[in-house]
């Protein structure tokens, strides 16, 4: 691909967000491609060398807020017709409670995830707990006398570490699992606002 494709591909499949923004954009990946051809490279290395046009646009989109694409979104959009407003403000008492409901739907939803990633903290720590007290409990056993309950304590000491140790790496897992879908889902959101089509 020619540098003037990239720029030109680039531009259109930014457009949602600000001229200005987009501007900045083109001009540092433009300079990117010249540094790489100054240091040898042909006019399609240094493209190739920058990163596909995909890359590119998620990279631009998790750098720019969201609150920022909508702004331009909204700023670009022609003023609504007399009959648009009659039939907004006709269908309010059902456009309205239906966005409500799904925007609520969508945030108890979200919560809900966190919250079970929560529990699996909560687990990890009643077992580490658990398995203290174990260790504990087995030692005041055996130093009582009753050397019986005492190795009862610890194997459940054993067992509770090896589940705490489970759950740990669980725990860990999961949040990971849940930032990535979370930020590919805000980048999902921002996509839907950004003018061109991602090529197949």
């Amino acid at each position: 691909m020619t540098k003037e494709a990239f720029i030109l591909e680039l531009r259109d499949r930014l457009a949602g967000i600000s001229k200005e923004a987009i501007d900045s954009r083109i001009e540092f990946y433009s300079e990117m491609i010249d540094d790489a051809m100054e240091e040898g490279l042909s006019e399609e290395e240094a493209v190739s060398k920058v990163g596909s046009i995909d890359e590119v646009v998620e990279k631009i989109l998790e750098e720019t807020p969201l609150r920022n694409i909508v702004k331009e979104k909204t700023k670009n959009t022609r003023k609504p017709r007399g009959w648009e407003i009659v039939l907004l403000i006709v269908g309010f008492p059902l456009w309205f409670p239906l966005l409500l409901v799904a925007g609520i739907l969508a945030l108890v939803a979200y919560l809900l995830i966190w919250i079970f990633v929560l529990v699996v903290y909560i687990v990890f720590i009643a077992c580490a707990a658990g398995s203290i007290a174990g260790i504990i409990l087995a030692i005041i056993n055996v130093a009582g006398g009753n050397p019986v309950a005492g190795g009862l304590y610890i194997g459940c000491a054993i067992a509770g570490a090896g589940l705490a140790i489970l759950m740990y790496y669980a725990s860990i897992c999961i949040t990971k699992l849940v930032i990535k879908v979370t930020k590919k889902s805000l980048l999902g959101v921002k996509r839907s606002f950004v003018g061109g089509k991602k090529n197949e």
